[in-house]
């Protein structure tokens, strides 16, 4: 079978070559729209999150029959013709659960104990603190929108810091009693939250979730910390929110100067160890297809509301 990785690093060559033996495999460290400049006949892509895949991209990819997002955000692959030609659709689901959480609380210490700060004067030989008094984490309330992987993961962390932990989510899951989580509403959680963590996809549903009314329901000291996807808060308030903000991603870059905005580029998942997950998952979505087997991860994209037509994948 002809397979095109695009987006690669060398580790990430010889991972597919040593597993994906016997097939036509052709490999690209560019994104699909710097590589793909003439119609070619691969019957499986699988790419990175740089990479937007268009209609006019479909065009040139006649023979496609499985398309592959090495992530879990799959917002850049939505295109009509994914469902008028039923290619099938897969991300790679739960590699991040304890990067991602992780890294959110890296991101929230920092905010709370001025870490960065206080390294920054060190090197320069400044070993004043008094302008750094911070605020503990234990007792406070930690509200979590989402409760997938990474959601699941962030209460666990949480529980271990001794925070109470609210949370919205679609579904209610085992976690909820497990834990002794509140599972409750969405303005609920946004009020009550000292600490307000987003771990949800970008969805129709989820795009603005975080518009100006709701924000309107954060306590003013409140910490948000979002490492998700930039569009769940509106674009505009992230110039005007007067909350900390403690990003990964953002729908507004201008906002990364502000003083109260910890911006990191998009980095929470880059762990050695959740690099391999990827890896490996992906391997097996793409060996899963090619057995003709079901298809893991295998993902029902909603574009009813797009294109007027039902789901498919």
């Amino acid at each position: 079978m002809k397979i095109a990785f695009y987006e690669t690093k060398p580790e990430e060559r010889e991972f597919f070559s040593d597993r994906l033996v016997g097939h036509d495999l052709h490999f690209f460290e560019g994104t699909i729209n710097e590589e793909l400049k003439e119609e070619a006949d691969f019957e499986v892509v699988s790419l990175f999150v740089h990479s937007r895949v268009t209609d006019d991209v479909l065009a040139k990819l006649p023979k496609l029959r499985y398309l592959q997002t090495r992530s879990t955000g799959y917002d850049h692959i939505k295109c009509k013709a994914l469902y008028e030609r039923g290619v099938l659709v897969s991300n790679v689901a739960g590699y991040g659960g304890p990067a991602v959480a992780e890294f959110a609380f890296s991101l929230l210490l920092n905010a709370t104990r001025h870490t960065w700060k206080a390294l920054q004067r060190a090197k320069e030989g400044i070993f004043e603190y008094g302008d750094l008094k911070g605020t503990e984490l234990y007792g406070k309330r930690l509200g979590i929108l989402g409760l997938g992987t990474i959601g699941s993961r962030m209460a666990h962390i949480a529980k271990g810091f001794g925070m109470r932990v609210s949370v919205w989510s679609r579904t209610r899951k085992p976690i909820v009693e497990e834990l002794g989580l509140d599972f409750t509403t969405l303005e609920t959680v946004l009020k009550s939250s000292d600490v307000l963590m987003i771990a949800l996809p970008l969805t129709p549903a989820t795009r603005n979730l975080i518009d100006e009314e709701r924000a309107k329901l954060l306590k003013e000291d409140a910490v948000v910390v979002n490492i998700a996807r930039g569009e769940i808060i509106q674009k505009e308030l992230y110039t005007t929110l007067p909350n900390i903000l403690c990003l990964d991603v953002t729908a507004d870059f201008s906002c990364i100067a502000r003083s109260n905005v910890l911006y990191t580029p998009h980095m929470a998942y880059y762990t050695k160890e959740a690099l391999w997950r990827i890896m490996e998952i992906s391997c097996e979505n793409i060996e899963a297809f090619v057995g003709g087997g079901p298809l893991p991860n295998c993902l029902k994209l909603s574009c009813e509301k797009e294109y007027g037509q039902k789901d498919g994948s």
